[in-house]
Parts: structure tokens; sequence; C-alpha cells
């Protein structure tokens, strides 16, 4: 289970992570059902990422995958190919979702959007080592 606090504490790290490489951000926490638990949109990040970063951290909780490996993965002739056009269009296959466990059982993920994929992803890394 994924605590408010907890959801706090993850998104106060991956904005410090923001701020440090100059990118503000929108960074989304959900729980163990890829519902939203808390989210930040940082002053100066994209409106049109809000959605983006909870749709990141649903996606994510829902396969249990980062997004940037399913995206790998959907390509064309890939296994997962258009899996993006699944769950009414809530799947996200832009690096920037990471799962968050607990004692090697995915509870929740983080979903961070705002930046270049790089960008997204390092700010989730840092939100979710924090978890």
């Amino acid at each position: 289970m994924i605590t408010l606090n907890d959801a706090r504490r993850v998104i106060a790290a991956a904005e410090l992570k923001a701020a440090s490489i100059g990118q503000p951000m929108n960074i989304a926490i959900a729980d163990a059902g890829g519902n939203l638990i808390s989210h930040a949109r940082m002053d100066g990040a994209w409106i049109g990422s809000i959605d983006i970063s909870i749709k990141k951290a649903y996606t994510s909780r829902a396969f249990n995958i980062a997004t940037k490996d399913l995206a790998e993965h959907s390509q064309s002739g890939n296994q997962f190919f258009g899996i993006h056009a699944s769950n009414d269009g809530k799947i996200m296959i832009f690096a920037g979702g990471i799962p968050l466990k607990k004692d090697g059982v995915v509870v929740g993920a983080i979903g961070v959007s705002g930046g270049s994929g790089e960008q997204d992803h390092a700010v989730a890394e840092a939100g979710a080592a924090a978890f």
C-alpha cells in the first residue's frame, strides 16, 4: 500500500531532481489499482502534461513495467504493438512511468511528464528511489 505521505515523499524527491535539471514537471502517484493518489504540477510545467503524467503512472502500474521499456516492446513488429490503443486510451507509452515496489511487489507507480523522455525517466527514477 502507498499512503498519501509516501506519495508526497516520492513527489518531493522527484521535484528536487526536476529542479536540479531545470525542467518543471508534472508528477503523479498511483496506487496498486492504478488510481491517482497525488499529483503535483510544478510552476511552469505544461498543462498538457498533467494528463500524460497520470496516464504514465496508470500504465506503469497496469503492466508492472517502466513505460520506457513498454515503449520499446510496442513498436511496429514487436510483441505489444498497438497496446497504446487499449484500456480506453489510458495507456501512455512514453518514458517517465516507473512501478513502485515494496518487498518486491508492485504497489503503485510514479508518472512524470514535462521534459524529454530521458528527463522524465530520470525524474521518475529519483522519485521511485525515495519510495
